[in-house]
């Protein structure tokens, strides 16, 4: 199974700007010129990965953590469970 990582210090949330731009942009005007085509051997090797549940507790955090996380945007908790399983994923693995 081959193991995709991103960064979370790669997502910057967009500006007001260029979000209403992106509104405006209509489909024909996209360059997908940089993305390869999907062929049968994609298909052939993907699978189905349903999302995990999750389950809601109370917990604490330092406030100074809870607020860089929020100010990263929309998608903060998302966030801080990525940072959670990495550090159990690299826990595990090492």
């Amino acid at each position: 199974m081959t193991r995709v990582r991103t960064s979370l210090n790669d997502a910057k949330p967009l500006s007001k700007a260029d979000t209403a731009r992106l509104k405006t942009l209509r489909d024909e005007d996209i360059d997908y010129s940089d993305i390869p085509e999907l062929d049968e051997r994609f298909w052939k090797n993907a699978r189905l990965v349903m999302p995990r549940s999750k389950k809601q507790i109370t917990i604490r955090f330092d406030e100074d953590i809870l607020d860089w996380f929020k100010a990263q945007g929309k998608g903060y908790q998302s966030k801080m469970n990525a940072v959670l399983r990495a550090y159990v994923e690299a826990r595990r693995e090492g």
